[in-house]
């Protein structure tokens, strides 16, 4: 250990705080690897500073730290955790942007519009014991898992699904079933990049807390699978679900979709696309409606057709790996595959989630989606733009994190609360 390494060690610090309020957005290769430090960094700050106060004081204790360069290195050191520090407590604007627009979205009474049964279960008080150990929000022991049920077989692949509940018997609400959460696992559609096992939990596993069953489905994956094997399969799993999910004590009449990137993009693509043949062979007269989605940072056009994608990555992905074609030569296969093409005045409620800070999905594109989304759809449409948020934030329970799981509660429970007052 040298005050060259030291020193290095500190500039890199350094960088990866700036990276936070400054990320790499048009580069494919610099936008990954600011996608990592910035999510990894932003999200987990004072487990990463924690992390560098060990190593810097092994350096001190060693004798290394010494001279202008361990001088100066100590103090970028000490900068870079003030900007984390900063950064992360930021993630408390979040709190204020939600409710932004869940008013906009809903109504300003919107908390009124839900049934006081449900509006028990909102708490502003921030679970930090999540927050400062975040395995107990991944893997709680009181949350239920039922793993790798199959649902169908393509290809000689066994596509599964888990089931996740709260383990205690009481499930019960107003409606005595639990409301579905659909989730659609992200990873850029392709093999090793996301699953169903890691995605999403701190979502589950919070509405599961307040009497909801989720399902989280696989689908085949790039590059075997060629699109649209993968809304295919989706639409497969939904199907599953409806016929068999009342076995397990949920509501096959009130499924909520959701996903977080791709699987944004999937569970819009769902939504927004009930009944369509083309996503249902031999399965055609299948209702495969949904009663809401909630997308997390998806992708919404792949024809770019506002040329607001802010580099190629993208492009080269869905040419070589997801679709197999060029845009040039097969535009309708790009238009069948873009959500932003299937809008219409039908649409179930929509809640879009997107941070400012995303590299790898142009925050400009979600805005159109969902400018024109709200002037289409007859249902509410909220778009929350939280600040600070890098993509896959949800993954890990920090603190922006916790803050965005009760706008999500309150939106779902909003839908709940219409979809009850319908049925009388």
């Amino acid at each position: 250990m040298t005050p060259i390494l030291f020193f290095a060690l500190a500039i890199v610090s350094v960088w990866a705080s700036i990276n936070l309020y400054h990320p790499v957005k048009n580069y494919k290769h610099g936008a990954a690897i600011s996608f990592a430090s910035g999510l990894v960094t932003g999200e987990l700050a004072f487990h990463h500073i924690t992390m560098q106060a060990i190593i810097v004081a092994a350096f001190i204790l060693s004798g290394k730290v010494h001279g202008l360069l361990g001088t100066t290195g100590l103090l970028l050191f000490v900068c870079s955790w003030l900007i984390m520090g900063l950064f992360y407590f930021q993630a408390n604007l979040t709190r204020a942007q939600i409710a932004k627009g869940l008013r906009e979205g809903l109504g300003t009474s919107y908390k009124n519009q839900i049934n006081p049964e449900f509006r028990r279960f909102f708490n502003p008080t921030i679970n930090y014991q999540r927050i400062l150990l975040p395995h107990t929000g991944l893997r709680p022991s009181h949350v239920e898992v039922i793993r790798n049920i199959s649902y169908h077989q393509v290809n000689g692949l066994n596509l599964k699904l888990d089931i996740r509940r709260l383990r205690s018997t009481g499930h019960g609400n107003a409606l005595n079933k639990m409301p579905v959460l659909f989730q659609i696992h992200g990873g850029a559609w392709t093999h090793r990049m996301g699953s169903k096992n890691e995605q999403a939990l701190p979502l589950m596993n919070y509405l599961c807390e307040r009497g909801w069953i989720c399902v989280s489905i696989s689908y085949r994956l790039s590059p075997l699978a060629t699109f649209p094997d993968h809304i295919i399969d989706c639409k497969r799993a939904l199907k599953w679900t409806k016929e068999n999910i009342a076995r397990y004590g949920g509501n096959p009449d009130f499924i909520i979709a959701t996903g977080g990137s791709a699987g944004g993009h999937l569970s819009a693509l769902l939504s927004l696309t009930p009944n369509l043949p083309m996503f249902q062979p031999e399965f055609e007269d299948f209702d495969s409606s949904v009663q809401g989605c909630v997308s997390f940072y998806g992708i919404y056009d792949f024809m770019d057709s506002g040329k607001l994608q802010t580099h190629s990555g993208l492009h080269e992905l869905l040419e070589k790996s997801v679709l197999k074609a060029s845009k040039q030569n097969n535009p309708e296969l790009y238009q069948l595959a873009s959500p932003i093409q299937h809008i219409h005045d039908e649409a179930p409620p929509f809640m879009l989630i997107q941070g400012d800070k995303d590299t790898l999905v142009a925050v400009s594109e979600t805005r159109l989606f969902a400018e024109k989304l709200c002037q289409a759809s007859n249902q509410a449409v909220v778009y929350v733009e939280l600040p600070g948020a890098q993509h896959a934030f949800d993954l890990l329970p920090s603190l922006r994190t916790e803050l965005t799981l009760r706008g999500v509660e309150q939106f779902v429970f909003w839908v709940l609360s219409q979809y009850q007052i319908r049925l009388k």
